[in-house]
């Protein structure tokens, strides 16, 4: 975590000089999202660090921001690398062919809205007749795990979820971008790989990732896509007059690395009573049958990911959810009420992130766990029927367990 080292370097001079009582202490690593993963040697560290200062950076239209742009930092939507607030949402929208395929309306400024500009370019407002949909900023801790996660560890839980008959979670196959460099614990099917970053999963890796937030969020062109976002409402040919690629091939790295090599969140209070009841309600009441505890990792070359079991209470799998959470807009081959599973780790630290609100669910039209709960439909149906047998102690037990993730 940048805080943490940085205190780390100025308590040590501190010390050296004999002014420690004038340096703070450090947060407890539980207490923080944004660490970088154990075990790293001292040059990973320092490539994690020069990401982290990258991740932060407030680029400037000199710089290649825009010409339109959601925000001028990754640091802006990802706050301590938390999940972002109902003040930086972000809009994407797209629309349906006559053929019923989905449409992501490059040809009108999708799939997503731009809705600042550098000074003399005008920002993009929504088009007529699309399908939008507000998504919140995600928590970018812990991506390394699921990168690291294999295909077929994913393909064998969608077949046990098949057997057991509870849910049935399914993938999301996609056509790579062009920079996509499959490794072999990657399986196609039909050309296509599994997405398993985004809402939709419609990133098949970090790389995908990067490259497309670069782009759609503050208009930074890299090797991978050199294209600045157009507001086609002004013009087609319209650019920010900064040379392509806008971000250096050494920068791109150092932010994958960065995002690589981002520690999980850390449980608290684990082995508290009420936390430990609260899980086995979560359990019983079948939350955990797509808020999975575990999940293991392949080789990796980060000792910290190789061939780990990890605890994101997520399966990364698509799960249909319900008309409450249908908001006619998606990415790939997913239905509008399908979402991913996102990973309940870290949604204890999640305030933090927020201004000190709680905004739950992908637009944070959530402000309780009840409240969320409540607009779960779907494959889930089932167990927030469960759920609402239980009377208040018992909810407030898996509230006290949510809170220590």
């Amino acid at each position: 975590m940048r805080s943490r080292i940085l205190l780390g370097i100025i308590a040590f001079v501190g010390l050296s000089v004999g002014c420690s009582k004038l340096v703070p202490q450090a947060p407890e690593s539980n207490t923080v999202l944004a660490e970088p993963l154990a075990d790293l040697t001292q040059n990973q560290l320092t490539k994690h660090l020069i990401g982290d200062v990258l991740f932060a950076k407030q680029y400037t239209s000199d710089e290649g921001l825009g010409p339109i742009f959601v925000q001028s930092a990754c640091e802006n939507c990802h706050a301590g690398d938390g999940k972002g607030s109902k003040f930086n949402t972000v809009v994407r929208f797209g629309y349906y062919n006559a053929d019923s395929t989905w449409n992501e309306a490059l040809d009108i400024g999708g799939p997503q809205l731009q809705p600042r500009a550098i000074a003399n370019y005008t920002a993009e407002s929504v088009p007529n007749n699309v399908m939008s949909a507000n998504l919140l900023p995600m928590n970018v801790t812990g991506l390394g795990y699921f990168e690291a996660v294999e295909d077929q560890y994913l393909l064998g839980l969608v077949a046990e979820q098949a057997a057991d008959g509870k849910v049935s979670g399914r993938l999301n196959y996609l056509d790579p971008p062009s920079y996509f460099e499959p490794i072999k614990t990657r399986i196609p099917t039909n050309g296509q790989y599994i997405g398993r970053f985004g809402r939709k999963s419609s990133s098949v890796n970090l790389a995908h990732r990067v490259t497309v937030a670069l782009v759609e969020d503050m208009g930074l062109t890299s090797d991978n896509d050199t294209q600045d976002p157009i507001n086609f409402g002004v013009g087609e040919n319209v650019s920010d007059g900064a040379p392509d690629p806008e971000i250096s091939s050494g920068d791109f790295d150092a932010l994958m690395f960065y995002m690589r090599t981002l520690e999980a969140p850390r449980r608290r209070d684990a082995d508290n009573d009420d936390v430990m009841a609260g899980e086995q309600l979560f359990t019983a009441v079948g939350c955990a049958n797509c808020h999975r505890a575990t999940m293991e990792t392949g080789s990796s070359e980060f000792t910290a990911l190789n061939n780990v079991e990890f605890y994101p209470y997520s399966d990364l799998l698509i799960h249909e959810m319900g008309p409450e959470l249908d908001d006619g807009y998606t990415e790939g081959n997913v239905a509008t009420s399908e979402w991913r599973t996102p990973p309940l780790w870290g949604v204890g630290l999640q305030t933090e992130s927020q201004g000190g609100e709680l905004y739950l669910l992908h637009d944070g039209r959530a402000s309780t766990y009840d409240e969320a709960i409540q607009y779960h439909g779907g494959e889930a149906e089932f167990a927030k029927d469960i759920y609402n047998f239980l009377d208040d102690d018992n909810k407030e037990l898996i509230f006290t367990f949510l809170n220590s993730l």
